[in-house]
């Protein structure tokens, strides 16, 4: 896999996601508690992986958003 932090983000996602449903509908709290601990760990190794992901560009603060360059402003 190429980007695991971006797999990181989305896996965590879905489980946290997945564990609001469940507490919504009111699973029983084994359930919701075991998946609450595993949310966390996840968590925890996502921050970990997206910090010590190798990304590297060429952007700067100068550049602000690439969609919407304040370069091109006129003040």
């Amino acid at each position: 896999m190429k980007n695991t932090a971006m797999f990181w983000v989305v896996a965590t996602t879905m489980v946290l996601i997945s564990l609001t449903i469940m507490a919504t509908m009111n699973f029983p709290f084994n359930w919701v508690f075991y998946i609450t601990v595993i949310g966390q760990i996840m968590l925890v190794y996502m921050v970990f992986k997206v910090l010590t992901d190798n990304y590297t560009t060429d952007k700067t603060f100068k550049d602000f958003y690439e969609d919407y360059p304040i370069s091109g402003e006129i003040n």
